[in-house]
């Protein structure tokens, strides 16, 4: 199977996202097929043995619509190539809407002039009662002049039309079309019917066409701030670097430079890509990539993410990588990623929209023949014909989801917050339990030794012995063994054999000796007696302490105590997520009397210790079992299965390149009050697009009956197809309005 996106041009309204994907899914070979309106692009998984590109895209212009394959290498400069064709357009529209208003003002004036209570002035020869044909001439010539400008909605209305996919623009070009052809006939016979002056369309159809294109206008513009975020990241990294050679500086691109390469970072200025620090320090500003808004500060042997910016010291970096291998490139692919997927929400506006506008015209049809058949005159007919089509546009309906979805994921990455799709966002919402890893999660992840106990021989031996055991572990425990013998000034050996132990501890050989390092589980394996350090182990436990048993051929040597500190924001975000009404649970491989210390220092609801890694996924099963939604929150290797199997991974954006790969979101500091925030910001956008469909579907559910004279029937008014024109542009702008109001939400 084969993963491909595609920009999809000519779509308008959810009506051409819909049939984009109808037409799409039917082809023989494709599994998935997802096409996004607020960011035009069409998001494709199929099969390719049975399909190539090309067929994607014929399929797709067969449909009425534009394709092109998105190369990845090929994404920024398509980026910045589709910002000016974003500004262009945006600047045509902004100039056809100044031209349409100019001529529809006057064409409004002419022909609503003399029904005001008072008389406008207004030139003889164009005086409806002397001059007839004058007065339907006048408002012919500034009517052709408006539907010129607005063309765009006949050309691709009627296109999609003949294809057998009408949208909103399809509803446009029939409505107003009709009416202008209606005040055409009329016009015609004038000069033998001169009462027919009274019965012309003309500044419906001029007016609602200009509405049309002023709630487009508006639309564009707010459509184009809620991208505003990938633009902000794509434009962090500066496009040269200084590159020290031979002991050379030369400014040179990006694009130049190598893996391994040394950089030269000058005070004030970006970090072209990720690195590490070889010389030189400074406090560098990674608030856009991490949301961390303290500079850190920066010294040799330290990484530094491309983007960032370099405050006040000058520093020399080697590079870690470049390309789409940079942290700033997978940031924006996320967030690229997220914003085409859909939320499970959006499939209900999907569902309505593919019907929606076939159903709208045979609503107008229908409301017309009953009205005519009523004995109503054909004017009053096309009155309701036009509103009803007009008003039913489902611009809003489309816009609803994804304009909010990439408003919310935008707001989170600029707290540090990656939510990798729509589907995690909406279902992190729904979270009802939040597993923690306590290790590197809950607590600092790096341990150290606080004491050592001896049953026998001098602490320094028993911490030596241990550390050169431990030296080739990659276990936290054992590093921090390691780092304190080595803290001491201690010479360390290399073990003779070494075997790691899993869950257990290790076993190595030493001078001889067989040495087991590990907790009480391997202790009780071995059958060890722990006699008079029984006591000092249980206090140890007690402390929230982990007791490292060391043994030397068969017999207990002492313990080295070793803890890992509780992260300072720990405590209240857990707090602030218990608050919401989620159970917070801890997951460790601790023994019972450690984890229970820590958990009920970091205030969690429920503690479960002594879990072997890779029953941590089963753990997060048997939750799921109680049918409860589960959001697993880890950092490590040994977490990656967990993150998959829960409902909702979140990988602390520290940890594992496979941890962050399993999850669905990712946080860029370690900092659990970024939990809370994700939760919280799910809870936002998801109510945020509620609110969107609300207004949409209410709009159109109201509005229509309205519009097809319901009111009218019982004595009430008529509604004036350019009220209807005005309408549904309004509820289009309402919409992304009230997305972009997440922008300014505090997390």
């Amino acid at each position: 199977m084969k993963k491909e996106c595609y920009l999809i041009k000519g779509m308008t309204c959810a009506s051409c996202s819909s049939a984009v994907e109808r037409v799409t899914r039917k082809m023989d070979g494709v599994k998935e097929s997802q096409v996004n309106l607020a960011t035009n692009r069409m998001t494709i998984e199929y099969d390719e043995e049975k399909l190539k590109p090309e067929d994607i895209i014929a399929k797709v212009e067969r449909a009425g619509f534009g394709a092109e394959l998105e190369i990845p290498e090929e994404i920024k400069k398509e980026k910045e190539e589709e910002k000016l064709e974003s500004e262009h357009t945006h600047h045509e529209m902004k100039k056809r809407l100044i031209f349409s208003i100019c001529f529809a003002l006057p064409l409004l004036y002419i022909s609503m002039g003399h029904m005001l209570p008072f008389t406008l002035p207004l030139p003889e020869f164009l005086n409806m009662e002397t001059h007839p044909l004058n007065f339907a001439l006048a408002q012919l010539i500034l009517t052709v002049f408006v539907l010129i400008c607005g063309r765009k909605f006949y050309i691709v209305g009627f296109k999609t039309l003949l294809h057998g996919h009408p949208n909103m623009d399809s509803l446009v070009a029939i409505g107003t079309g009709s009416a202008f052809l209606y005040s055409l006939i009329m016009t015609i016979l004038i000069p033998s019917h001169p009462e027919y002056a009274h019965n012309l369309y003309f500044e419906s159809a001029a007016v609602v066409v200009t509405l049309v294109m002023l709630g487009k206008f508006m639309e564009s513009r707010s459509k184009g701030k809620t991208s505003e975020a990938i633009q902000k990241l794509m434009q962090l990294a500066p496009d040269t670097a200084i590159r020290i050679k031979d002991g050379e500086e030369k400014e040179i691109p990006v694009e130049e430079i190598k893996t391994g390469d040394i950089l030269l970072i000058k005070p004030g200025s970006k970090v072209p890509l990720d690195g590490e620090v070889v010389s030189g320090n400074s406090s560098v500003d990674e608030s856009m990539l991490t949301g961390e808004s303290i500079p850190i500060e920066k010294e040799e042997g330290d990484t530094v993410i491309g983007g960032s910016m370099n405050y006040n010291g000058a520093m020399q970096i080697r590079v870690t990588h470049t390309g789409s291998d940079t942290t700033l490139a997978k940031i924006i692919k996320l967030m690229e990623d997220a914003q085409g997927k859909k939320a499970p929400i959006s499939k209900l506006a999907d569902a309505v929209a593919g019907y929606f506008v076939p159903t709208v015209m045979g609503i107008a049809l229908l409301a017309a023949l009953i009205w005519s058949f009523t004995g109503h005159p054909l004017s009053f007919v096309l009155t309701i014909f036009v509103s009803v089509l007009v008003i039913a546009c489902p611009c809003a309906l489309g816009l609803a989801t994804p304009t909010a979805i990439m408003v919310g994921t935008g707001v989170g990455a600029s707290n540090g917050i990656l939510i990798k799709s729509g589907e995690a966002l909406e279902i992190t919402h729904k979270t009802e339990v939040v597993v923690l890893d306590k290790t590197g999660t809950v607590t600092e992840g790096k341990p150290k030794v606080i004491e050592v106990l001896t049953k026998k021989g001098s602490k320094e031996e028993l911490l030596r012995i241990a550390a050169c055991c431990e030296k080739v572990s990659e276990h936290p425990l054992g590093n921090a063994i390691v780092e304190a013998a080595k803290n001491q000034g201690m010479e360390l050996k290399t073990p003779e054999q070494f075997e790691s132990l899993t869950g257990r501890g290790i076993r190595a050989q030493l001078d001889g000796k067989e040495i087991w390092i590990g907790n009480e589980r391997m202790v009780k394996e071995q059958k060890i007696e722990l006699g008079e350090l029984k006591k000092s182990s249980d206090e140890i436990a007690q402390k929230g302490q982990t007791p490292m048993f060391v043994v030397e051929n068969g017999e207990l040597s002492g313990i080295i105590s070793v803890a890992d500190t509780i992260k300072s924001t720990s405590v209240e975000a857990i707090d602030k997520i218990r608050k919401m009404g989620i159970e917070v649970v801890m997951l460790t491989g601790d023994n019972k009397r450690t984890a229970e210390y820590i958990g009920s220092q970091v205030h969690v609801d429920r503690v479960v210790s002594e879990v072997l890694p890779g029953d941590k996924a089963a753990v997060v099963e048997h939750l799921q079992k109680e049918g409860k939604k589960i959001m697993m929150v880890g950092d490590g290797i040994n977490d990656a299965p967990a993150l998959a199997q829960a409902d909702i991974g979140c990988a602390i954006g520290s940890g594992s390149d496979i941890a962050v790969e399993s999850s669905d979101i990712v946080l860029m500091k370690s900092d659990l009050m970024d939990v809370y925030k994700a939760i919280r910001l799910s809870k936002l956008t998801i109510r945020n697009i509620k609110e969107n469909l609300f207004w949409a579907f209410i709009f159109n559910t109201l509005g229509i009956p309205v519009a097809a004279g319901l009111l009218y029937a019982f004595g009430g008014p008529l509604l004036n197809p350019m009220i209807a024109g005005f309408a549904m542009s309004c509820s289009s702008v309402l919409v992304v309005g009230n997305a972009l109001r997440l922008k300014r939400v505090k997390l």
